[in-house]
């Protein structure tokens, strides 16, 4: 028999859990924007009690999915308030599905940054910084026929990219920029429609080493472009 766990005895896993089925439910479709949560539904769905059913609204507020009206209770808010800069949002909407329009605003997005941060890395870059980009080159020369293998090896490309920048801000993106371009990549070569991307990958290494700064902005571009041309 299923009880309702009481929040004053209820563990860190109890919580996760009901934060977890939580967010699936509003994020994936069960409620509408402007709905208001039905409470005690949701207590007998996710098998808990009223104090973390509320610590989990809480969570969910604060990542600016649900807000309050008074005398009409929790709400969804308007998708466009939902904060795509937090890790577990993103997460979230990756994992019930995304629009190809999504992909499309991750890409003008890194067309803003990336560029960027590659000419800074060919100011700023270390030793580490090119052992990391030459290691993932070397990865995805290997592994690029294999799509588990390629997705990693580009993920790790683009994180070190961004790290090498040594700019704190460009580095933190990699949180939103790298989950995207993974889920992108698994589409893109599940579909079959990719080109073999390791000259352009390696265009911009090569312009990071030699300490090229604007051969490293348009050499990221050309990159961005062959992304844009296989977009899902």
């Amino acid at each position: 028999m299923n009880r309702k766990v009481d929040g004053a005895h209820a563990g860190p896993g109890v919580h996760k859990a009901a934060v977890e089925g939580l967010a699936r439910r509003v994020v994936g479709g069960a409620y509408a924007e402007g709905d208001t949560l039905d409470q005690p539904a949701l207590m007998a769905e996710l098998h808990v009690s009223q104090a973390v059913l509320r610590e989990a609204i809480e969570v969910l507020t604060g990542k600016g999915l649900l807000g309050a009206r008074q005398k009409r209770g929790t709400h969804v808010r308007p998708r466009d308030d939902w904060n795509l800069l937090d890790t577990d949002v993103l997460r979230w909407k990756l994992a019930v599905g995304v629009s190809n329009d999504f992909f499309a605003d991750l890409l003008e997005l890194r067309r803003s940054i990336e560029p960027a941060a590659a000419s800074l890395a060919a100011v700023h870059r270390t030793d580490e910084d090119l052992a990391a980009l030459d290691a993932a080159l070397a990865a995805m020369r290997v592994g690029w026929n294999d799509a588990v293998l390629a997705v990693r090896a580009d993920a790790s490309f683009h994180t070190a990219l961004l790290t090498a920048s040594h700019n704190r801000f460009f580095a933190q993106l990699r949180r939103v920029i790298i989950p995207v371009l993974i889920e992108r990549d698994r589409r893109v070569h599940l579909a079959g429609t990719t080109e073999d991307p390791v000259d352009v990958h390696a265009a911009v290494f090569e312009r990071v080493r030699d300490q090229d700064v604007d051969g490293a902005y348009m050499a990221t571009l050309e990159l961005l472009d062959m992304a844009m041309r296989h977009h899902p």
